[in-house]
């Protein structure tokens, strides 16, 4: 899985491919394949270099805090730990061999200090997007960097510029391209060939095209069976991005919202297909598991009564197993999957009404469903209730700023927009109450 390139708090489009990837991983484990996880760290990058000349700090630093950041976020986001997180400046010598040997093969060709990827040299270039190369060149922008042989071919090593960060190489002082780097370290750990490989579809073209076309040249065998490419989360129809500064961070999403809020509401959608994000969607997706949530309730209150002589009744837990096996078989349909649980929620609370005492293996059987499918693969029930402070995980100058809106909105008597407000909160577990004095507000489960 192609991790992030750390320079900034990740974001929730960010998030998106990173708990998708979660869940296939998961789901791999829960049908008794052995994974070994992979998430690289671009620790060295020209994003990373200019944040640093920004902030006046090291790129190191810059690199460490973001990474420390990276993990405490998806930790929140109750990601399972991969099995390796390599750095792009831990593996120096096994991106320079890559690059020596694309160089010796006639793949590359330096210019003064700037190695180049020569795609002329790759027939199949171009074959994972689809993209027609004579279009694309011709197409291509003239740029400053004119020694190039054609527009497409990419830099597999960047000759340091005065005060950058540099390694020593045959080619003199520089530093990795991006592609490059996640070739040397998938291929360092995982083989010349092997299994997944996953990322955003933003990664398609150039950045996986690229991989795929260093790494078949170094290595003399095909690179990766499937690829996973995760789609799009848009604001308001438009990709959301850092470069359009139309983000929403993932720490941010997670002081309002719970992490399997978060989870459900990517899960509910088809992991390649775009996905529209806005806070009133993710109230939606709360409100949806709450259903989750009381059963969860029910079944740790009847587990800690412990009622050996209740009734027994019969669910065909098995055939509710087969159906969210069946969905997750069919290209990771998680929307499927999701439907299924709320399926057998709805199954559980009829039988728990049709009769006053049930045995607590019922509980239990109940409860091994859901250990193996909702909080195994999905991620979306947790049976871990800890007496957390009410409202720990919501933003209190939000709730400020909201209730000011309110007010104004009241004041203007649209009415309309202050019903909508108080709802919002009200979804959030924040209630309001109106007095001659103003507005107060308590918290609420």
């Amino acid at each position: 899985m192609c991790g992030p390139t750390v320079y900034d708090y990740i974001h929730i489009g960010n998030a998106r491919s990173f708990i998708m990837a979660d869940v296939v991983r998961r789901y791999l484990e829960y049908k008794d394949y052995k994974v070994k996880f992979l998430m690289n760290l671009t620790d060295i990058d020209d994003k990373i270099i200019k944040k640093s000349n920004e902030d006046n700090m090291d790129f190191n630093s810059v690199a460490e805090n973001y990474i420390n950041a990276f993990f405490e976020d998806i930790i929140k986001l109750k990601l399972k730990k991969a099995d390796l997180y390599p750095k792009a400046t831990e593996h120096m010598e096994d991106i320079l061999r890559m690059i020596e040997t694309l160089e010796d093969k006639g793949y590359a060709y330096n210019i003064d200090g700037n190695v180049f990827y020569d795609i002329s040299k790759y027939a199949e270039y171009g074959n994972l997007s689809g993209k027609n190369i004579d279009d694309l060149i011709s197409g291509a922008r003239i740029e400053v960097n004119e020694e190039k042989k054609s527009p497409l071919d990419f830099a597999l090593w960047k000759k340091a510029k005065e005060g950058e960060p540099y390694w020593e190489s045959r080619w003199g002082r520089g530093r990795p391209g991006w592609h490059i780097e996640c070739s040397a370290m998938s291929c360092k750990h995982l083989g010349d060939y092997f299994d997944i490989h996953a990322g955003g579809n933003d990664l398609i073209f150039p950045h996986h095209e690229n991989e795929i076309a260093q790494s078949v040249a170094s290595n003399d065998k095909p690179f990766v069976k499937y690829w996973l490419h995760f789609g799009f989360l848009n604001i308001e129809q438009e990709k959301m991005s850092k470069s359009l500064g139309n983000f929403f961070t993932a720490r941010d999403v997670l002081t309002r919202y719970s992490a399997e809020v978060i989870r459900l509401f990517f899960a509910q959608a088809y992991y390649r297909g775009p996905l529209n994000f806005s806070y009133e969607l993710l109230s939606s997706a709360k409100k949806g598991l709450e259903k989750l949530e009381n059963i969860v309730e029910k079944i740790n209150l009847e587990l800690s009564k412990n009622q050996a002589n209740g009734a027994m009744p019969q669910i065909d837990i098995e055939q509710f197993e087969n159906k969210f096996t069946a969905a997750m078989d069919d290209d990771f349909n998680t929307a499927q999957a999701v439907a299924v649980i709320f399926d057998f929620v709805k199954e559980i609370n009829k039988t728990i009404a049709e009769n006053e005492k049930l045995n607590v293996e019922f509980f239990k059987n109940v409860k091994s469903f859901f250990d193996r499918t909702a909080v195994g693969v999905l991620g979306i029930m947790n049976f871990n209730v800890e007496d957390k402070p009410i409202g720990e995980n919501i933003d209190m100058n939000y709730i400020e700023q909201k209730i000011e809106e309110r007010v104004i909105a009241k004041n203007e008597k649209n009415y309309a927009v202050a019903d909508k407000i108080r709802d919002e909160l009200k979804a959030l577990g924040v209630e309001l109450k109106d007095s001659k004095e103003g507005t107060t507000y308590k918290f609420v489960k």
